[in-house]
């Protein structure tokens, strides 16, 4: 879960990174309330979105009074971000900033350990920076079990090239930004820009975190920190019902076992769509291990309350989980859903018991139901059928 930039503030301040006092508003009058809080000098308008490039799309604004803070909200809210309408904005105290400079740490899954980035050019796309002078850009390996001890923090700022006069100051912010990681169970925090303010503070100027989904049973309190509004309720729903589920913007309802076999399965239906006008996967949906019929009730459910779906590919390999007991729990959700199945399904089972498993779907003889033996001719009918209901 990616948090606000004001939830990644507070979640700061809890764990000892210094940052400026902020202040949400939701309308232009509550705006001007939160600067006249703050002092009523000077203060930033920022977008609340979970995107990046807002000060590029006019969503960051300099305001030197409250009067001026509640003009610039009411330019901001509503404005569209990449998509993302901004119906929230932070009223951030100013800063007399001397240096910008960047970090972050994150979880590095190709070496099965922790990344951190430091550099003393904070401030710009950090992208850009990593292209353009790779150098300028330090990467420090961290290993999972020790994190980012004094001497950790010590080797960052080293390799970031900060001036000895910083280096403790900015090693002191780097560990308490390691304490939020790891506390937290996220897997990115980022800053950009970390300050040095003309009276010689680190601040922590903006931040962004992400959580770790899997992790949640740790976090009762991570609920809270969710905004339904930024998601797809059928994602929100999926959810609901324990399933691992994203939305895409096909008309192929995918329906498998494992997250790999998933993944194959939206590229075969996209290279299948080819031929008939581009159609592509409308979901990843991985109902992992089991496929008993209360569990294929539910995924059918989700897949077939999405308009954009015009047909649905079942793709199962039976492992542990026999293929008879795959087509028992697809019968069996044919039976469960009812009338709201109005929409064909091609069915492609492999692996333990398929002979087994195929002759049940074949007794059923369910009018929606299509049997393709192969992963690439059952994609190839899956998108041909949504073409026709195109």
């Amino acid at each position: 879960m990616d948090l606000y930039e004001y939830q990644a503030r507070d979640m700061f301040e809890k764990h000892g990174v210094p940052v400026l006092p902020g202040i949400v508003a939701e309308t232009p009058a509550e705006a001007r309330a939160a600067a006249e809080k703050l002092g009523g000098a000077v203060v930033v308008v920022k977008a609340q979105v979970k995107v990046g490039g807002r000060g590029k799309a006019g969503g960051v604004k300099l305001a030197r009074s409250p009067e001026e803070a509640e003009q610039h909200a009411a330019a901001i809210l509503g404005m569209d971000i990449k998509g993302h309408t901004v119906n929230r904005v932070m009223i951030a105290a100013g800063a007399a900033i001397a240096e910008e400079f960047y970090f972050s740490v994150l979880l590095d899954r190709a070496e099965r350990r922790y990344l951190a980035m430091c550099s003393v050019e904070g401030g710009m796309e950090i992208e850009e920076l990593a292209v353009e002078r790779p150098e300028a850009l330090a990467k420090v390996a961290v290993d999972p079990l020790v994190g980012i001890d004094a001497a950790k923090a010590a080797e960052i700022v080293d390799e970031a090239g900060f001036p000895e006069e910083l280096k403790a100051q900015v090693a002191d912010v780097i560990q308490a930004l390691w304490t939020v990681y790891a506390e937290e169970d996220a897997t990115l925090v980022e800053v950009n820009p970390l300050v040095r303010t003309e009276d010689g503070a680190i601040i922590a100027l903006d931040g962004k975190v992400t959580l770790d989904a899997n992790a949640d049973f740790r976090h009762p309190d991570h609920e809270a920190l969710e905004d339904d509004s930024e998601t797809d309720p059928l994602e929100t729903e999926a959810k609901s019902l324990d399933l691992n589920y994203v939305k895409l913007d096909g008309s192929v309802g995918i329906i498998g076992n494992g997250a790999g076999l998933v993944m194959s399965t939206l590229d075969v239906v996209a290279y299948a769509g080819e031929q008939f006008g581009g159609i592509k996967p409308a979901n990843f949906l991985d109902i992992g291990g089991g496929a008993s019929a209360a569990v294929m009730a539910n995924g059918l459910h989700v897949i077939l309350h999405d308009p954009q779906v015009k047909s649905v590919f079942v793709n199962v390999f039976g492992g542990i989980t026999s293929c008879i007991e795959v087509a028992n729990g697809i019968v069996g959700a044919l039976e469960t859903i009812g009338d709201e199945a109005t929409k064909p399904l091609v069915v492609r089972l492999d692996g333990n018991a398929v002979e087994e498993g195929r002759a049940i779907l074949a007794a059923a003889n369910h009018p929606l139901v299509t049997i393709v033996d192969t992963m690439d001719g059952a994609a190839a009918k899956a998108a041909e059928l949504a073409a026709a209901a195109a």
